[in-house]
């Protein structure tokens, strides 16, 4: 699995970072989310300079698009070079926004009018575009997901797993990162945000 972790400057940290650790615990498998990015360097909200390993085309052939936040969102949203370059296919691809992110999944023409998660600086900007916001950490419709809030980042990320692998990849990834002496509690809590959106199917193995 090929995971793109869109990532712009201005981005948050929390929303790329903690994605990326756990979607790549399953390395082992063949799986690699790659920072994937308009330039080769990008900068975070608290200046933090990273490489790019994906360019933004790669969201084409990715299995699966993360699109994080950052103070630059509302920007990104209104460039229309940029937007060109994020080509995202709901009919073969797992996609999940971010925060802000969710902001562009609605200039891309992926929510319409269906209920989406947002954090609460940005909810304004989100329903100035048309989005309908629920109080909610996690959403997901089909193959399309919103969760708002940085740490919402981790319920994205096992949503992933849960639907490009299996529910109990996604409980063992999360129950790897989770705080010592309380692991049982963050995979119940994980795994409670994500399973009523996944397919009936979809079952520990």
């Amino acid at each position: 699995m090929q995971i793109a972790i869109l990532t712009f400057d201005g981005f948050n940290e929390l929303d790329s970072f903690i994605a990326s650790g756990i979607l790549n615990r399953l390395h082992a498998k063949g799986w690699k989310a790659h920072i994937t990015s308009p330039t080769p360097q990008v900068t975070s909200m608290n200046g933090v300079t990273i490489t790019r390993q994906k360019p933004l085309e790669f969201t084409a052939e990715a299995d699966a698009v993360l699109i994080g936040s950052g103070i630059k969102t509302r920007e990104i949203a209104q460039d229309t070079d940029i937007l060109a370059k994020i080509r995202l296919d709901p009919a073969r691809q797992i996609i999940g926004a971010q925060c802000s992110g969710t902001l562009l999944l609605a200039k891309l023409g992926l929510i319409g009018s269906l209920p989406a998660c947002t954090d609460l600086m940005t909810k304004p900007w989100v329903i100035e575009a048309g989005v309908n916001v629920i109080d909610a950490p996690f959403v997901a419709h089909g193959n399309v997901a919103t969760a708002g809030g940085c740490l919402a980042s981790q319920y994205l990320a096992a949503w992933m797993i849960a639907r490009l692998g299996t529910v109990r990849e996604a409980e063992e990834a999360m129950h790897y990162v989770a705080p010592v002496g309380q692991k049982q509690a963050y995979v119940a809590q994980a795994m409670a945000a994500i399973s009523p959106f996944l397919p009936v199917s979809a079952e520990p193995a």
